[in-house]
């Protein structure tokens, strides 16, 4: 009985099966999309005796290093080759998928969207169980209604000071810029609402709409420039007011002119009164510098007094 040395020697020098190139390139280009997928022969792989494989390069976009796998066999003292299978496979160096993680463990924090529900971790060991109530009504009041700890589960010690730490380094802990550039911390802000239970020590909730981390939990030391004791420093003006300068030693003689004589008040109605008054025809010609009806004499004043002395000097 030939042992397995002796059936891989007559596998290796199987010719029939080794000649079958073209054969199989039918095969596998029957197999592919198009013929311009399978590439250049690239060995054959000698698998058992009678049966033998050979590899062509695959081609298609996607597939770098990956290979036409086509499997021969022949029956005992058959002189023909008979197809077996042809299959893609990746070679050494091949573009593979990366491992299949499972989707609750790629979940990532801030992935969950409305509507996205978490699997269920039986063995969360952030959790512990809860308490459950003994019947005593001094130690169950203190557990359920100071300590809150009526839950299925709660946080356990190892949640707990993981949390305390991803919220302490995060940006509403005293490392952030905001805290570093604020002039009071949280601890004394009027707005701090510290939590109660272990956290409560060191962690707070906002309650200032103001500020940058209103409602959200902030650390004592974490601060910002909405505390309820800051103000803002005054500051001075862009436009200073400077005060008026006098120049006591310098006299600047001013020409106002000649004063008039500013009009009464009824003289000021009368002349009113004489520019809205009609005009007579029959004074038009007055007007012009011609002696009117009404004044019948147009001997001047001064000519009036000469006469009146001439009468005199005749009296005498």
């Amino acid at each position: 009985m030939a042992g397995p040395s002796s059936k891989a020697g007559r596998a290796s020098n199987d010719a029939v099966l080794s000649r079958a190139i073209d054969f199989a390139r039918a095969a596998a280009i029957e197999a592919a999309d198009s013929p311009e997928d399978v590439g250049a022969h690239a060995g054959v792989r000698y698998d058992d005796e009678r049966l033998v494989s050979h590899l062509f390069s695959a081609t298609m976009a996607g597939y770098p290093g990956w290979q036409w796998v086509v499997t021969l066999a022949r029956v005992p003292r058959g002189r023909s080759a008979t197809l077996c299978e042809v299959s893609l496979l990746p070679a050494d160096g091949a573009l593979l998928a990366p491992k299949w993680v499972p989707w609750s463990e790629r979940l990532q924090p801030g992935d969950i969207r409305p509507g996205d529900v978490l699997p269920f971790l039986a063995d969360d060991r952030r959790l512990t169980p809860g308490f459950t109530p003994t019947g005593d009504p001094q130690i169950d009041a203190v557990a359920i209604d100071e300590l809150a700890l009526a839950r299925t589960r709660v946080l356990s010690p190892e949640g707990r000071a993981e949390t305390a730490q991803r919220w302490y380094d995060s940006s509403h802990g005293p490392k952030s810029e905001l805290a570093r550039k604020a002039a009071d911390k949280c601890r004394t802000c009027a707005f701090f609402v510290p939590l109660t239970g272990p956290l409560g020590s060191l962690f707070g909730a906002c309650a200032n709409e103001w500020a940058p981390d209103d409602g959200l939990v902030v650390s004592v030391d974490h601060g910002c420039g909405a505390h309820s004791e800051s103000d803002v420093a005054p500051m001075a003006s862009l436009w200073p007011n400077e005060e008026t300068l006098i120049d006591e030693f310098l006299i600047e003689v001013v020409d106002l002119g000649e004063p008039t004589a500013t009009p009464t008040a009824t003289e000021s109605e009368a002349a009113t009164d004489s520019a809205a008054a009609p005009v007579n025809p029959e004074h038009a010609e007055s007007a012009e510098g011609e002696p009117s009806q009404a004044d019948p004499d147009p001997t001047p004043a001064g000519d009036a007094g000469e006469g009146e002395d001439r009468d005199d000097d005749g009296g005498h």
